[in-house]
């Protein structure tokens, strides 16, 4: 009986586990921060070309591409694209691990070590089966995902150009090893920074009848910004606004001039974005207004939220079935991300899918948050997460 090329896939990520594993690895030892990834992205451009990919390199300051063209791919070929971040963040490493990081203060704090680890392994097993490949494979290595800034230019500079389709995935430490999230519609909410600045009129403490107190409007504006959500969201379209900062005065018996607040405001969708986005601003105004002293709102947008297209999400559920079961596949709400990610501007560009992985396992001690100085991966995530990228690619292909 014969056995399909798909079948084997498992016996061959499993050769690839101690290198998939030494790549994380030294990529945690060294990390970079956002457009500082020099090392990282020489690696990861070295890797590439040595596989035969056609390889750009400097798109976006730090960023790789490298396309792999497949020998059965006809003239008109699809083209499906493979993201994965490849900076760190800010953080000093308190892992006693043999390969904790090495530079003070910086550190993988978010996983993404391994899913630059685990494009490069799909990039070498598809590489083997480029004469299988019915269409053409992109990889797309992006810098500065933390700082909310690798990815818009990436695509400004052309790189979702002749892109049918892009797949990626992130690591999550909250979610048990062996389970993956396949979910269509939004995943990962957008995220937008919000600065207020609340003018007033300065005065002596003791007399605030001849001042206009611009602590207690921002006392006022913060209160009344929850009533955004509470008053004018709806309970199936969820959103967060925090301030975060609230700066203003620089003794006990002055009223100050002015305040500054600086805050969030995450949502679901780009329709309630832009709705809270101007009520925000209204409302702030308003108050302001109403108690003699003024608020400018200026509100700098970060990123969309990552939204899923169903056909696309269609086919990486069925690579995850067939990865890890369809017990292990959780498709429920319970999947979605607060937490933002610029992915969205490549799920902008293409129809495409961004589903998560569980890397957590507390017998490991891998399951710390992500952005916490003691997050680590459990590593059996690697294998799982680069046979569902395969699989998707295949699936892709033949559909």
């Amino acid at each position: 009986m014969s056995v399909s090329p798909i079948d084997m896939l498992k016996a061959e990520i499993d050769e690839l586990i101690p290198d998939l594993v030494a790549t994380r690895r030294d990529l945690h030892e060294h990390p970079e921060l956002a457009f500082e990834e020099v090392r990282t992205s020489s690696i990861v451009a070295q890797r590439l070309q040595a596989l035969g990919l056609e390889v750009q390199t400097g798109i976006a300051k730090t960023g790789v591409v490298g396309l792999l063209r497949g020998e059965a791919a006809p003239a008109n070929a699809r083209t499906i694209a493979i993201r994965a971040d490849i900076d760190a963040l800010p953080i000093h490493e308190l892992n006693e691990v043999d390969y904790r990081s090495q530079t003070d203060g910086k550190m993988h704090a978010c996983g993404h070590d391994g899913h630059t680890a685990i494009a490069l392994a799909v990039a070498d097993i598809l590489t083997k089966r480029r004469a299988e490949l019915t269409g053409n494979v992109k990889f797309i290595f992006q810098p500065a995902e933390e700082r909310i800034g690798g990815a818009k230019p990436m695509v400004d500079e052309g790189t979702m150009q002749g892109v049918d389709a892009v797949i990626g995935l992130h690591l999550i430490s909250n979610m048990p090893i062996g389970k993956v999230g396949v979910r269509s519609g939004t995943v990962f909410a957008s995220a937008d920074t919000l600065n207020f600045t609340v003018k007033g009129k300065g005065g002596h403490a003791a007399m605030p009848e001849s001042a206009i107190d611009p602590i207690v409007i921002s006392a006022h504006i913060i209160t009344a910004l929850q009533t955004l959500i509470s008053r004018e969201t709806s309970p199936f379209s969820p959103a967060v606004i925090t301030i975060g900062t609230l700066k203003a005065g620089t003794a006990s018996n002055i009223i100050p001039e002015y305040a500054i607040m600086e805050g969030t405001m995450r949502s679901y969708s780009k329709e309630h974005r832009d709705y809270l986005l101007k009520r925000i601003s209204e409302l702030s105004q308003g108050i302001a207004s109403a108690m003699g002293g003024s608020c400018e709102v200026t509100p700098n947008q970060g990123c969309p939220p990552c939204t899923n297209n169903p056909e696309i999400t269609k086919i990486v559920r069925q690579a995850a079935i067939g990865a890890v079961g369809s017990e292990n596949v959780d498709e429920s709400e319970a999947i979605l991300i607060a937490g933002s990610d610029d992915m969205a501007h490549f799920l902008d560009a293409v129809p495409g899918c961004y589903f998560i992985v569980g890397s957590g396992n507390i017998q490991k001690g891998s399951d710390f948050p992500h952005h916490h100085p003691r997050f680590n991966l459990d590593e059996d995530a690697l294998p799982v997460g680069v046979e569902v990228l395969t699989r998707s690619v295949f699936e892709f292909f033949n559909s």
